[in-house]
């Protein structure tokens, strides 16, 4: 028996075939739900609206229905145009498991991969090159070749989960952030920035130009907010007065070679081994020594162990740090 409840079960199964829609395409399947189940049985009282509200109580009806399956009809301004985005999500965060499905292990793996190194590019650029991009796939234990990785990189672009910049550079798209807010939040805390108006996550917009504010605007939100309003919200700067006085956020921060022999990783924890913290903790923008005087560098700590075998104690700090290299708080 036809009932009002199967506007919800075809509108879901039509949600399901989308990885994403707009706010305005969900409203034009709503409506067509809504159509189909009258034409069904023209005696049910269902009215369609355009008003915000009605759409809201449908949302949160979808929403109680998919609470025990952990999913959730998720909602998100997109960064570029501030369209409203819809995507049924996984709510319980486990990292990438919406990828399981359409990607292998490896291809997940080398997706994660590349998110870290979007997440932790210098100076808030929230992208990286396609050098970088590619060479990732070094840093998994496979057999998987660049030629591939091409492939994969494609595909990734292709079905909304990066998106790629004339230049060349990868970044976040809405339905990465979208689907994967959680896992985001978790892994990258500190790199998880919040627009100050919307409150959503900033991967692309403006910085206010004063140093050490935390203002952080999408463009949509910044624009809406300018035409009343000429200062910071947060400590009073005065905005610029054109647009190439802004500070960027995202690619347009991104300078010309940055990612050429840089590799982020995550900050340390206890548990991880020393190896690891040079790569963690090197910042790119400090010299390293070069090749020669770290060799002299190295001869000289050589004479050191071999003349003071008595003073141990004043030998085994230079032994932690065989290059001799000062170790920086930042990451690289």
């Amino acid at each position: 028996m036809v009932s009002s409840n199967d506007v919800q079960r075809l509108f879901l199964q039509a949600v399901f075939s989308r990885s994403i829609l707009s706010y305005q395409h969900a409203l034009l399947l709503w409506g067509k739900c809504i159509d189909a189940v009258k034409a069904a049985d023209p005696s049910l009282d269902i009215r369609s609206s355009d008003d915000r509200a009605q759409w809201n109580i449908f949302v949160t009806g979808i929403n109680q229905s998919l609470d025990s399956l952990d999913l959730e009809f998720r909602h998100l301004h997109d960064e570029t145009d501030g369209r409203e985005m819809y995507c049924l999500v996984n709510r319980r965060g486990d990292e990438v498991a919406q990828l399981a499905t359409d990607y292998t292990a490896v291809e997940i793996a080398y997706f994660k991969a590349i998110i870290e190194q979007i997440m932790l590019a210098p100076h808030e650029a929230y992208s990286v090159s396609s050098f970088t991009a590619l060479r990732e796939v070094n840093s998994l234990k496979t057999n998987m070749s660049k030629t591939q990785a091409e492939v994969v990189l494609g595909s990734f672009v292709a079905k909304g989960w990066l998106l790629k910049s004339k230049r060349g550079r990868y970044s976040l798209s809405t339905r990465t952030l979208l689907e994967m807010l959680n896992y985001l939040k978790q892994t990258y805390p500190e790199e998880c920035l919040e627009c100050t108006i919307c409150m959503e996550m900033v991967t692309k917009g403006i910085a206010c130009t004063r140093p050490n504010c935390k203002t952080r605007l999408h463009d949509h939100c910044f624009n809406t907010f300018r035409r009343h309003n000429s200062k910071c919200p947060t400590c009073s700067q005065d905005w610029p007065q054109k647009d190439d006085g802004l500070v960027p956020v995202g690619e347009g921060a991104a300078k010309d070679g940055q990612d050429e022999g840089r590799r982020a990783r995550r900050k340390s924890t206890a548990e991880d081994s020393d190896e690891d913290e040079p790569d963690m903790q090197m910042d790119e923008d400090e010299p390293s020594q070069p090749a020669a005087t770290q060799s002299k560098t190295r001869g000289r700590k050589k004479k050191v162990v071999e003349s003071d075998d008595d003073e141990d104690d004043e030998v085994t700090p230079q032994k932690s740090q065989p290059d001799g290299r000062r170790r920086s708080g930042r990451a690289r």
